[in-house]
């Protein structure tokens, strides 16, 4: 008799998935706005492979410029063409970017930023802010979500196998606090080699004047500022929030939208830091050791060349926020409904629903919101035929009047079951 998916993957996977997230169903096919899962049970999906494929799945363009290449050779762990005009391209788009290099995960690149600000200034401690996602390295799984909440700047370690040296060096702050950072800054004054940041958190925007704050008070304490740009470079703009709030990092990581769906990160910066990278430049001392043997590959960097030249379209990026901008109103039209509190929490291009009668800042406003309405309101939305996580949704450019009408069905039939149950 033969095993299910699920029963097979929980014999050859740790905890029967790929990672953490999961999703509950085995995918196989995707196009356009819609995948299909092992049994054939089809999905608007809202996912997105988790945001590189703002596109939408296999985009006819992405796999007709990588099947054109398929024949010249997948991979080389040399310099190639292609990578070259990906970079050129990301420093004509990216204001902090002088020089890049290239990675196969935004984990990789977030590592390589913290690693690569500590050669720079020699000093040891980071700041982060609770509630950030930086990957999977050790100083990006301090606060991450932590169950447990700790009196800042006191890190809590998301995972299993992190040294205390790590945690030591690791401050964390409130998101959208600049009095609290100013007051770490000052508190620990001459040792922090950087603030590493998304730009948005996760859903949550940053408040008016507090990113040029932080910009402002990592250069009064010779600190660098470092922009996760792995989730909004390249989705909220052209030139991602730098381009949108006018604050430039001295380095920035970027991802997901960059590989066109296939495996791509970037480190990329000023050039007098990215120099470290360069031995001839700094020497034995101040060199920082880099390679990997997929990166940049020609595969990954043209599907990314595509996808950008895409997005670079007249009026691509006025479609994906009116996309965004209908979704959101359809939240809005039945939540508003249903008498319960709640924000819609976010940016047209990155949002979700929080469930809470104030407006959300940081990571404590989401941790103290309602989980248990977000988990049935999330339930029902699969059920109905829609594929996200519980705590973020990604429009896309393909969606057509069928979706935005199975969206719609979906969120009234979510706020119905809240609203009676709760």
């Amino acid at each position: 008799m033969e095993h299910s998916l699920a029963e097979r993957a929980r014999k050859s996977f740790p905890g029967g998935t790929l990672g953490n997230f999961d999703a509950g169903v085995f995918i196989t096919r995707g196009k356009g706005s819609r995948v299909w899962d092992h049994d054939g049970k089809e999905y608007l999906d809202y996912l997105m492979g988790s945001g590189p494929l703002i596109l939408g799945h296999s985009h006819p363009e992405v796999i007709e410029a990588v099947a054109s290449h398929l024949d010249n050779g997948t991979t080389f762990m040399a310099n190639n063409p292609i990578a070259l005009e990906l970079a050129e391209e990301i420093i004509n788009a990216v204001t902090c970017a002088e020089q890049v290099r290239f990675l196969s995960s935004g984990s990789e690149a977030d590592m390589y930023a913290v690693r690569l600000a500590r050669a720079h200034t020699g000093k040891d401690k980071i700041i982060k802010f609770e509630g950030g996602y930086h990957g999977m390295g050790s100083e990006a799984q301090m606060s991450l979500a932590p169950t447990k909440l700790a009196n800042f700047p006191q890190a809590v370690p998301d995972s299993a196998g992190i040294q205390e040296s790590i945690r030591r060096d690791t401050l964390v702050a409130p998101f959208n606090d600049a009095s609290f950072l100013e007051s770490l800054l000052d508190e620990y004054e001459g040792k922090i080699a950087a603030v590493f940041m998304e730009p948005f958190q996760r859903v949550i925007p940053p408040e008016e004047g507090f990113l040029d704050s932080v910009r402002a008070l990592c250069n009064k304490h010779d600190a660098l500022l470092i922009f996760d740009e792995i989730v909004t470079g390249f989705r909220f703009a052209y030139g991602g929030a730098q381009e949108v709030y006018g604050v430039v990092p001295d380095i920035c990581t970027l991802g997901k939208i960059i590989g066109g769906g296939f495996p791509l990160a970037a480190i990329t910066g000023k050039k007098d830091i990215m120099d470290h990278f360069d031995k001839s430049i700094v020497g034995n001392d101040k060199w920082l050791m880099m390679m990997g043997t997929l990166s940049g590959n020609p595969i990954a960097s043209i599907a990314g060349l595509k996808t950008l030249e895409i997005l670079q379209r007249k009026g691509s990026y006025d479609l994906l926020y009116s996309h965004g901008e209908r979704i959101m109103n359809i939240y809005h039209k039945y939540l508003d409904l249903s008498g319960l509190p709640y924000q819609v929490v976010g940016h047209p291009t990155l949002f979700d629903i929080v469930f809470a009668d104030k407006t959300v800042k940081n990571y404590r406003d989401v941790f103290f919101s309602n989980s248990s309405r977000n988990l049935t309101f999330n339930k029902v939305l699969r059920e109905c035929g829609l594929f996200k996580t519980p705590t973020k949704l990604y429009p896309s450019l393909v969606l057509t009047e069928e979706d935005f009408e199975l969206t719609e069905e979906a969120v009234r039939q979510a706020t119905e079951a809240i609203t009676s149950v709760h």
